[in-house]
């Protein structure tokens, strides 16, 4: 297998395409190979696996956790996904600037998210199946969010009206979050 890496505007964050092989009977890819991704740069420990299903339209908040920050390699296994990683570390030169990328099985593409930035995507497909490989443990406690809508971030979000959570409605706009409950860049 081999891996192309595509760094994105953001530093850090970085798009990995690998093989996929296609045959009469479906396909194969390799989704994750340490020794593989670490000689591609990505040296990250990952801890924890988590998957999420979703149905078209839904749009999953700019997730963050401050005290025990995630980085995340994110994976669509079904369907189509507008995936988001927004820089808000304080002090960052791209504080609040954001990149997207579409992934699906079929573009053989994964985003990697490293910690201090708030990660989210909308579904494009009648339902989409993502997975995402994370450094850190989730920490129910620790759950911090941007909101999807924030002006002032103005992601170019491919859905018009998004289906979205009642905590994540309530999450605030990125100017308006207390410095102390945002990463340190």
């Amino acid at each position: 297998m081999s891996l192309s890496i595509k760094e994105t505007e953001l530093p850090g964050v970085i798009i990995i395409e690998s093989d996929l092989y296609p045959d009469h009977r479906g396909f194969f890819r390799e989704l994750y190979h340490k020794e593989k991704y670490s000689a591609a740069g990505l040296k990250s420990e990952f801890v924890q696996d988590n998957h999420s299903r979703s149905v078209k339209g839904v749009l999953r908040e700019l997730h963050y956790q401050l005290r025990n920050p995630q980085g995340k390699l994110v994976t669509a296994l079904s369907g189509e996904i507008f995936d988001v990683a927004v820089d808000i570390r304080a002090g960052s030169p791209n504080f609040g600037k954001w990149t997207g990328v579409h992934l699906s099985p079929q573009s053989s593409r994964q985003i990697y998210i490293p910690p201090g930035f708030a990660h989210g995507f909308c579904v494009l497909s009648d339902t989409a199946d993502v997975v995402y490989k994370c450094t850190g443990l989730y920490s129910p406690g620790d759950e911090h969010g941007l909101l999807w809508s924030d002006e002032g971030v103005n992601i170019d979000w491919p859905v018009s009206q998004p289906i979205v959570s009642e905590k994540d409605k309530a999450y605030l706009e990125l100017k308006k979050i207390p410095a102390g409950l945002l990463p340190i860049y």
